[in-house]
């Protein structure tokens, strides 16, 4: 299949990160990319290598994701055995058809759905291509209503919140800036990014949701920031600390980086189709530049 021409799909998929260990294929472990591959490996069993995917970004352990991309490349034996009618009904769409069967393979448990496969657009990159990642982050502290049902997903807290000290926190760190105090060290690895959104807000049943976007985060960057948010709100930082902690660019004991199961990557925006291909390679020479890890993380 390596020499054959081949076309690319786009993924859109929402998975429950409680019993996962992560995005990332790892040989022991489940995760959420080895139990998409495994499912890829028995449509197209017949066909050769099966095809690898590669995502917007890895999400760690415990995180959950409602918008994540990924794409994946297809050969025209493997779109064939796709389009192949069943049972007498008309030939199938391929994109769709294949997400009907990744979803009913068995072994494909409900914690990790797609929720859509379409041929992507010329020059389409579901790693390179993104110009925003969104992510929210669920807190119920001692002022919200403790839903047992939402529990996979919501960080319980034993304390009262302040909102409006973390809205005010929140709002003088955007923009572009090194986030190292707020990262985990990875070697090589830039930790320059654009912090374009960041609020909190308190909802009718009293959880308080997160809400950040950037062009990238580095490794734990989303938890670590909502970690001291939370310790703006309870006052065990002062005002203006973020900010201080952020320009001081050195890692700190003062507040704890949050669990990963409030966390849900919900959205990557990417350019009108006609710049994916500029925008792709606008990043992939800027991390060349920057010797930033071939396989980033989201969180």
């Amino acid at each position: 299949m390596t020499d054959e021409p081949t076309q690319r799909l786009r993924l859109d998929l929402a998975y429950d990160g409680t019993k996962f260990a992560g995005w990332a294929r790892q040989p022991t472990l489940r995760t959420v990319q080895g139990v998409l591959e495994e499912a890829l490996a028995t449509v197209f069993q017949r066909d050769g290598e099966p095809p690898l995917l590669t995502v917007a970004g890895r999400t760690d352990a415990g995180v959950h994701a409602t918008g994540q991309v990924a794409h994946l490349d297809l050969g025209p034996s493997q779109i064939e055995r796709l389009s192949k009618p069943h049972g007498g009904r008309p030939a199938p769409e391929p994109a769709a058809a294949l997400a009907r069967r990744l979803n009913g393979i068995a072994g494909l448990s409900s914690d990790v759905v797609v929720r859509s496969a379409s041929f992507a657009a010329p020059g389409f990159d579901a790693r390179f291509s993104p110009i925003w990642r969104r992510y929210e982050y669920r807190i119920a502290d001692a002022a919200a209503e403790r839903n047992p049902l939402h529990r996979l997903f919501t960080t319980w807290y034993p304390s009262e919140l302040d909102v409006d000290a973390m809205n005010t926190a929140a709002r003088e760190l955007l923009g572009l800036h090194d986030w190292a105090a707020y990262c985990r060290p990875r070697e090589g690895a830039t930790t320059i990014r654009e912090l374009q959104d960041f609020r909190w807000s308190r909802g009718p049943d009293g959880v308080i949701t997160a809400y950040l976007q950037a062009d990238a985060f580095c490794h734990s960057m989303v938890r670590a920031l909502v970690g001291a948010g939370v310790a703006i709100g309870e006052g065990r930082l002062p005002d203006g600390r973020m900010l201080g902690i952020r320009e001081e660019a050195e890692r700190t004991s003062e507040f704890k980086v949050m669990p990963a199961q409030g966390l849900t990557l919900v959205e990557v925006g990417y350019p009108p189709d006609e710049e994916l291909e500029a925008r792709a390679s606008q990043t992939r020479a800027r991390r060349d530049d920057d010797q930033v890890d071939r396989s980033p993380r989201l969180t």
